[in-house]
């Protein structure tokens, strides 16, 4: 065999192993309902339940029909069908939200770490987008939105919802992951515990650092 016959093998073999890496493993079983009870088997962050004592209820969530209450600062509210919620979704890599949003409110800027989101609008007109990283850029990628319209924001980026109507929004949204997680960016940031040194963000956000320390008054405190 000739060096370049060996240097394209040992490519190609290369290619084939990482592309085999890249695939989750297949399920060794049904299913992996979430329980508390440390006597289970461990899987993925949860114990899971004895495969006999598993009933439909495990699979069930009721309430996605009753709007969420919106009177609040930022005019919007969350309601999240997760593993937290639904047990048998452990493992499955899928969750679900119900977003309601007052006439202009807002989901403020936030990221999920653990998840894709796909959204589609049922009712209203929603201002929505995503921030790329920084090493492309900082672009803003944003979109006006109307009742079937739907807008994919990609995991790990910075992303926002607005509501530029004078009547209230619904939206529902799924995640790639059984617990997506959420870091809201201004509560993080100014509302961490313990809080980070004002003089800190200061210089990071080129503010005077008493205005920070406001900041770091209305955040904490939520």
């Amino acid at each position: 065999m000739t060096v370049s016959h060996s240097l394209m093998f040992i490519a190609i073999l290369g290619l084939v192993i990482s592309l085999t890496n890249a695939y989750d493993p297949s399920p060794l079983q049904d299913f992996c309902v979430a329980i508390d009870d440390l006597n289970g088997v461990f899987v993925n962050g949860r114990f899971c339940k004895d495969p006999r004592r598993v009933n439909p209820e495990d699979f069930f969530f009721s309430g996605l029909n009753i709007p969420g209450n919106t009177d609040n600062q930022v005019g919007s509210n969350v309601t999240t069908v997760n593993v937290d919620q639904i047990p048998g979704l452990n493992t499955m890599g899928i969750s679900l939200v119900r977003i309601d949003y007052a006439p202009y409110g807002q989901n403020p800027p936030h990221t999920h770490p653990r998840g894709s989101e796909i959204l589609v609008l049922i009712k209203g007109t929603l201002y929505v987008g995503f921030v790329s990283s920084n090493q492309d850029n900082n672009r803003l990628f944003a979109k006006v939105l109307h009742p079937g319209d739907v807008f994919v924001f990609p995991i790990g980026m910075i992303h926002f919802q607005v509501n530029i109507g004078k009547i209230p929004a619904l939206a529902f949204a799924g995640l790639s992951s059984q617990n997506a997680g959420v870091i809201t960016i201004a509560n993080a940031v100014f509302g961490s515990n313990p809080l980070i040194y004002p003089e800190v963000l200061a210089r990071a956000f080129q503010l005077d650092v008493n205005i920070v320390k406001e900041l770091q008054a209305k955040f904490g405190s939520i």
